[in-house]
């Protein structure tokens, strides 16, 4: 009986120091992981107030608070490749006193590894325009048969219509969860309807601080900036024809996430003198009579060109996060 205790415990044992050294590197026999559906769709959607709409340097918003806000359908091909559309709105002030920017979007987003590519087509509709004219007089003039053109007191001129396209090319690379950078290109055949070509390239670079800086707070910091130039080609009979200047422009600032907001404060400034840049924006708060240059022959002189601050504070959003 002894005997037989002591077999019965032996190969309990063996059985039992088997199955635990098979334990260890792997299961012979497991269940099939559970499938997860893919909702390849998704959208994003945001606004924000900021006290200065700032466009590559230059201001749309006459140096005052704007509003905007945007909605992005999204169509996630695979993990690596998205598909997009989207529209937002900008609240500005033109010499034409268009009533607002209405931005019409899509492309493609495909990522392989750290790199992130953005490829795609931008256009900027201002509808709600008037003619303005320097030599306004109550008549049709270079504005458009039947078009009856307001003139502002500084002789500058605008088009009805501004509304233009570009193509664009971006790349960011995600170095590692601090550090990223970029490269951005941008192509108009008729900048702002000016007839001018226009060409944009800048660089940027983002530094994300680590999230124990800020311990379980929630809240998040990074710091970033860009430097990009400006090419332009000559504009129609409408405003000369002349060559609209080249010019380079900059921005550094520091931003503070909480959840779904974002803070960011940021510098912007341009090398475009107050001629030039008079001469670039029809800048109908533009004065004085010593910013002369060989695109500038009324020598009024324009600040949207200038250094500026802007504090944004924006909240974005998908439908797949609220889910």
């Amino acid at each position: 009986m002894k005997k037989t205790i002591l077999s019965v415990a032996a190969l309990l044992a063996v059985g039992v120091g088997s199955a635990s050294a098979a334990d260890l590197p792997a299961k012979v026999y497991t269940k099939a992981p559970p499938i997860v559906a893919f909702d390849p769709w998704d959208i994003a959607f945001g606004a924000a107030v900021m006290s200065d709409y700032v466009f590559r340097g230059v201001t749309q918003s006459n140096h005052k608070p704007s509003v905007t806000a945007y909605f992005e359908p999204r169509y996630n091909v695979t993990k690596d490749l998205q598909l997009y559309v989207g529209t937002s709105f900008e609240s500005i002030s033109f010499a034409n006193r268009a009533a607002a920017e209405v931005d019409i979007y899509g492309g493609i987003r495909p990522t392989f590894g750290a790199f992130a590519f953005d490829f795609g087509v931008w256009g900027y509709l201002y509808p709600g325009g008037s003619c303005v004219d320097s030599n306004a007089n109550g008549s049709a003039t270079q504005c458009g048969v039947g078009s009856f053109p307001i003139s502002l007191l500084n002789q500058n001129a605008m088009k009805k219509d501004v509304s233009f396209y570009e193509g664009y090319a971006k790349v960011t690379w995600t170095a590692n969860d601090m550090f990223a950078f970029g490269a951005n290109e941008f192509y108009s055949p008729n900048f702002l309807n000016t007839g001018a070509w226009g060409n944009y390239a800048s660089v940027t670079g983002k530094f994300t601080a680590p999230t124990s800086v800020f311990g379980s707070s929630g809240v998040g910091m990074y710091v970033s900036g860009e430097y990009g130039r400006q090419w332009f080609g000559s504009t129609d009979a409408f405003y000369g024809p002349i060559k609209l200047a080249d010019y380079n422009t900059w921005n550094i600032g520091v931003g503070f996430t909480y959840k779904v907001f974002t803070l960011d404060l940021r510098y912007s400034d341009t090398d475009l003198s107050k001629g030039n840049c008079n001469a670039f924006t029809s800048d109908f708060t533009a004065s004085g009579n010593t910013a002369w240059t060989p695109i500038n022959q009324t020598g009024v002189g324009s600040n949207w060109c200038g250094s500026t601050f802007i504090a944004k504070l924006s909240a974005d959003v998908t439908l797949g996060a609220l889910k």
